[in-house]
């Protein structure tokens, strides 16, 4: 920025040296004229160096003028470069008015209306010669009225399939500078009948990065991996979060796609190399793990749906729920091979308040809320982690769930349906009573609040009850 102050500042003084070199000419050469050389019909013909010596001083003029109006004035106003087609269009009229005065004040005898009047054919012949040119000229007038990009803009030709910088916008042509470092001058009539898109240098403007991963890896992570290794980058702007999301779910991996905002999107290129380094190394560091082809043909389907962990890990998570705690180890075993894992996303809703159900959940991994229903919206009244259960009721009962639960957090929780309590209940019956007492304590315990609340016969003679009939126990 300063050299380019430094360069306007000694432009302005090299044109202000010139004209008065060229006026200290013009004078000396008038004086001369006046005084020395004799009149007649020659005389017209020595006026010819004063016209010359007046209209380049003229010229240094209006150069100078434009460079006061556009380098200082106009750029001071605006906080940019005045286009070069203005400039030039300022100084070509400028000129052309100037110079039209210097003619008639030197060759005030002539007519010079006469003299264009008598040149319009030749003007009409000029002007079929140069169409091309005029029209360039015409529509670069256009382009710098309506101001669709500027010097500095990155803009992609869509017909030619150019992108580039743009260097400068002249009376013919759009100077674009590739990202192949080559020069190219796209003509501003083609660029007034294209569709150009264009990325303004003062924008954010956003750009898309793909990647896929296997199905085996959680979402929920690979999102909160690939977000922050991603945000720190290099010329990635931190007044917007980059967005991971997922754009499809394909034969064989889960399609990705990273949105994320430039701050300088000349460097694209160089960025989007960049964030896939950097998605790359955050993959491999959190043992997440990039997709390729692969199909598999399942010629026969597995009728049971395997737990998500290990049958020894899931007994022991049971072993620690107070309603299984009369179960002996063995039937904790088998509760654990009927038992099926399911994994939720943050924010996916488990169970719904009203919903029919005959399972019960416990939280392996991750926290869930529960909530209530208020007129304001949904209102969390507990919080359960890893070891809390919920939804008992409608396991041993078949009770409608009272309340929903959403996940806080990505959450693997361990579903006990009816089936698998049932085949216990039948190979040993006095199970019924020893987890009817277990529930009515624990719903004596939430409802005074306190450890030592006792549930009363009636309280449990009625579960008892309630958890026979509804499977079916004598």
């Amino acid at each position: 920025m300063a050299a380019n102050q430094s360069n306007r500042k000694n432009k302005i003084l090299v044109l202000l040296f010139a004209a008065i070199v060229v006026g200290l000419a013009l004078y000396f050469y008038a004086s001369y004229f006046e005084f020395t050389l004799p009149t007649g019909k020659h005389r017209n013909w020595q006026k010819l160096p004063i016209l010359v010596l007046a209209s380049l001083l003229g010229y240094l003029a209006t150069r100078f003028l434009n460079a006061a109006l556009f380098d200082f004035a106009f750029r001071l106003r605006k906080r940019y470069e005045a286009p070069t087609l203005v400039r030039n269009i300022f100084t070509l009229l400028a000129f052309a008015i100037l110079f039209v005065l210097l003619f008639k004040g030197v060759y005030n005898d002539y007519d010079l209306g006469a003299l264009f009047t008598t040149s319009a054919l030749f003007g009409v012949i000029i002007g079929l010669a140069l169409q091309d040119t005029l029209g360039n000229f015409f529509a670069g007038i256009s382009l710098h009225a309506d101001r669709p990009f500027q010097v500095g803009d990155v803009i992609v030709v869509t017909q030619q399939k150019l992108t580039g910088v743009v260097e400068s916008i002249t009376w013919r042509a759009i100077k674009v500078r590739t990202f192949q470092n080559h020069i190219v001058l796209v003509s501003n009539s083609l660029a007034a009948r294209e569709a150009i898109e264009v990325a303004p240098r003062d924008n954010l403007n956003a750009r898309l990065v793909f990647f896929s991963t296997i199905y085996t890896d959680s979402p929920a992570k690979t999102i909160h991996v690939v977000r922050e290794s991603v945000r720190d980058a290099d010329n990635v702007s931190d007044k917007i979060t980059p967005i991971v999301r997922i754009r499809g779910l394909g034969d064989s991996s889960i399609e990705w796609e990273i949105k994320y905002w430039l701050d300088d999107y000349a460097k694209y290129n160089d960025t989007d190399a960049l964030v896939r380094q950097r998605v790359w190394y955050a993959l491999r560091r959190n043992g997440l793990t990039f997709a390729f082809p692969t199909r598999t043909l399942h010629l026969e389907r597995s009728v049971p749906v395997r737990p998500i962990t290990a049958e020894d890990q899931i007994a022991d998570r049971l072993s620690a729920v107070d309603v299984f705690s009369p179960l002996s180890t063995e039937e904790l075993r088998q509760l654990a091979k009927a038992t099926a894992g399911h994994v939720f996303a943050p924010g996916e809703t488990l169970i719904r308040a009203g919903d029919e159900g005959s399972s019960m959940f416990v939280v392996h991994n991750g926290r869930v809320a529960v909530q209530v229903s208020d007129p304001g919206g949904p209102r969390t009244v507990a919080e359960l982690t890893e070891g809390n259960f919920f939804g008992e009721m409608a396991l041993f009962t078949g009770e409608p769930r009272t309340a929903n639960v959403v996940a806080i957090e990505e959450t693997e929780v361990l579903e006990i349906g009816h089936a698998a309590m049932k085949h216990l209940f039948q190979t040993n019956p006095s199970l019924a009573e020893s987890i009817s007492w277990t529930i009515a304590e624990r719903q004596a315990d939430l409802a005074k609040g306190s450890a030592s609340a006792q549930p009363s016969i009636q309280e449990t003679a009625g579960l008892l009850s309630s958890i026979k009939r509804f499977f079916g126990l004598h």
